[in-house]
């Protein structure tokens, strides 16, 4: 988490100074975002809520995301996380939403990843999304890594949005 607080007390700053709120919908993390974002204090101004959305069922019942939206969309996949952050979104109508997915380690994910492969998105005013490639797999230093990039991808949306 160290090397998380210090993205995460940015992106809080800055959500904070814009008056703008974030929702989350993260994956292989584990809910390292929102643990991040929430140990920044005054978190409650911006944090609406985040999901660890591990498994299809609970992408369906956390984030509805319509069926006619994942057609020719694999997990793991930059399109996919952008659907993972739009999703988180839209359910708790926040002004920014993020998404991460990917494969953890130690081994690689069934749709052929490596271990250590990780989609993230920001969805915003400004939305972006870039694919992560550690080359191993231990599990929690991908962990962490996928959440500092997370973070480290919001913080560059927030930056390059436009003032309100």
């Amino acid at each position: 988490m160290d090397r998380l607080l210090p993205i995460a007390a940015r992106a809080g700053a800055l959500l904070k100074a814009r008056g703008e709120t974030i929702a989350i919908a993260e994956s292989s993390a584990g809910g390292l975002v929102s643990a991040a974002l929430l140990a920044v204090p005054g978190a409650s101004a911006y944090f609406l809520g985040g999901a660890v959305v591990y498994t299809r069922f609970a992408r369906e019942a956390l984030l509805a995301i319509p069926a006619e939206k994942l057609e020719g969309v694999r997990a793991a996949t930059e399109p996919y996380a952008l659907l993972l952050a739009e999703g988180a979104r839209a359910r708790l109508g926040t002004v920014w939403g993020l998404g991460e997915t990917g494969a953890t380690g130690p081994t690689g994910n069934r749709y052929g990843d490596a271990a250590g492969h990780a989609c993230i998105a920001v969805a915003g005013p400004v939305s972006r999304s870039l694919t992560v490639e550690t080359g191993h797999g231990d599990r929690l230093v991908n962990m962490r890594e996928f959440g500092a990039r997370l973070l480290s991808l919001l913080v560059e949306a927030l930056e390059a949005a436009p003032a309100k």
